[in-house]
């Protein structure tokens, strides 16, 4: 008999009001992906990743992002529950940097120093959405103008974001940028992951694909010299699980002082042409799995150890993808400064797939592609 070929799953888009921003700007909710399959929605407001649902093993989809219900809910929020950041994620030190012999002074919003661009950085401001559609997927494309000395950087910056999903069910964050005078750039997705939909995510397992991470200072800046080996520490991290990492914080003191994991992962290749996989998060219960792939040099891994009652501690597991903390001060790490007529590109995957339930013979997780086929271990990819 001649096999029949599986149809492709639908793709869909939809539109709708979400409420109004604090200036009383109105809000859109955008929904889209696969029929029965991967779908996310994003906001208008800040760039949110609102919620992005995913089948279990057994095909029963949950909500695998940490989100509020209303935008007024977001603009009270300071975790930077989902959203863009920008013009610079992650902290820049005292709050300042030379550019060109020209000293830019920014707003202090984290202990002296200024984190993700800013109070009012990109995560607080409506940007203009228009639809992508392509056979192969679907989603929105956001658009911002940053004026000249916005949170104190230098330069209009006009900026892109596309998120798609593909019928793989892989949802896909493109970054575009350009300015009109030199500038600094650092963009990134803020998504709290929970692949199980609720609970701690104590019993995830997580592999970076890293050798080396900065360890910091007691405000989160990187120490000086050159990114620390995490063999034989607990930075190596090769699908333990995350428990492992919090019980180590009573001893390990760069884990203590954040009360977990807070720290970047300088990525093997530095920035690169086309996106390489960073990470893989399991969640064995439910047998979903997330690989993490960009073009990025970097990966902060956060794994959400200040969230507050509303979640809980611990409630989930950040991998932005970015430039190193603090770069305009450190001409040792690689580049964040955007010269006019450049493009500023970027792109992350976050691709969903499956493990098998725990083997009892070997007592870890068999993993499976969405298709069922044997996928790739979790050593690092060619």
């Amino acid at each position: 008999m001649t096999p029949t070929a599986r149809p492709h799953p639908e793709l869909r888009l939809h539109r709708e009001p979400f409420g109004t921003a604090p200036d009383g700007g109105p809000v859109e909710r955008w929904t889209f992906g696969a029929a029965g399959g991967v779908t996310a929605a994003v906001l208008t407001y800040g760039g949110i990743l609102q919620s992005c649902r995913v089948p279990d093993r057994d095909g029963r989809t949950a909500d695998v992002v940490l989100a509020l219900p209303t935008t007024a809910a977001y603009a009270a929020d300071d975790t930077y529950l989902g959203a863009l950041v920008g013009r610079y994620a992650n902290r820049i030190a005292g709050a300042a940097f030379t550019l060109d012999g020209t000293t830019h002074r920014l707003p202090d919003n984290d202990r002296g120093n200024t984190l993700h661009g800013g109070p009012d950085g990109f995560h607080r401001r409506i940007w203009t959405a228009d639809p992508v559609t392509a056979d192969d997927r679907v989603g929105v494309r956001l658009r911002l103008r940053s004026p000249d000395g916005d949170m104190g950087f230098p330069g209009r910056l006009d900026v892109e974001v596309a998120y798609t999903v593909d019928r793989a069910g892989t949802l896909a964050v493109d970054y575009r940028a350009v300015g009109d005078r030199p500038t600094v750039v650092n963009l990134t997705q803020h998504a709290y992951w929970n692949l199980a939909g609720g609970g701690d995510v104590a019993g995830h397992r997580l592999t970076v694909d890293a050798d080396a991470y900065l360890p910091v200072g007691p405000t989160g800046i990187p120490h000086g010299g050159a990114p620390a080996p995490v063999a034989g520490t607990p930075f190596a991290l090769t699908g333990r699980p995350l428990a492992d990492v919090f019980r180590a914080a009573a001893t390990d003191p760069q884990l203590a002082a954040a009360g977990g994991l807070d720290h970047c992962y300088a990525l093997p290749g530095g920035t690169t042409a086309r996106p390489r996989r960073a990470a893989v998060l399991d969640d064995p219960a439910s047998g979903r799995r997330l690989e993490t792939w960009t073009t990025e040099p970097g990966l902060q891994v956060y794994t959400a150890n200040g969230l507050g009652t509303r979640f809980g501690r611990h409630a989930a597991v950040c991998l932005e993808t970015q430039r190193f903390p603090d770069t305009p001060n450190r001409p040792d790490y690689p580049s964040a400064v955007l010269l006019p007529r450049q493009i500023h590109r970027s792109t992350t995957h976050y691709r969903f797939t499956h493990i098998a339930p725990t083997n009892t013979a070997t007592g870890s997780p068999t993993p499976l592609s969405s298709s069922g086929a044997a996928a790739p271990d979790l050593r690092r990819t060619p």
